[in-house]
């Protein structure tokens, strides 16, 4: 029994093969990439960590050091950690979010814990407005004119120096 080909198999040749494998190797290339960014933690850990009962030094040996401490002081820790989704050339979306507060008393105890999620998060809109600065608003004539006689040439700077040197 002879094969039957389709119509535009018999049209095109093997260049149909060719095509259909380009095209599938740039479908390919549009598959989404997870990016992790920090440390998930662990929810089993998270539970070891009791408020009152546990020092800095032992929060660091079930979590690890921290992502971030605050500033003035060392009361709180953030143990920040984030997964995004990029497909294709989009920009990157998070779909997952854990940030676990630690906060500790001056004694260095654990005086709470709070875990914060994405949905939590709060929309931060920078503002577009632009700084005024105060200072010279010059033209292009004006830097040019500005700039006549800063520049001088080497030979000029060492005769200069030549005449001082001699005691002119």
């Amino acid at each position: 029994m002879p094969v039957k080909k389709f119509l535009f198999m018999k049209s095109c040749g093997p260049s149909w093969a060719i095509v259909l494998c380009a095209v599938a190797l740039g479908l390919s290339g549009c598959a989404s990439r997870l990016d992790t960014r920090g440390n998930l933690i662990d929810p089993d850990k998270v539970l070891e960590i009791q408020p009152g009962e546990l020092t800095r030094d032992e929060v660091v040996e079930i979590l690890g050091s921290p992502s971030s401490i605050t500033a003035f002081g060392s009361d709180t820790w953030y143990y920040i950690a984030q997964r995004t989704e990029t497909f294709a050339f989009f920009a990157p979306k998070v779909t997952e979010r854990q940030v676990l507060v630690v906060k500790f008393s001056n004694d260095g105890k654990v005086t709470a814990v709070e875990a914060v999620g994405l949905e939590q998060g709060k929309e931060i809109v920078p503002v577009d407005r632009k700084t005024p600065t105060h200072g010279n608003k010059m033209t292009v004539l004006e830097q040019i004119v500005g700039n006549l006689g800063r520049f001088r040439s080497k030979a000029s700077e060492n005769a200069e120096k030549e005449r001082e040197d001699e005691g002119y």
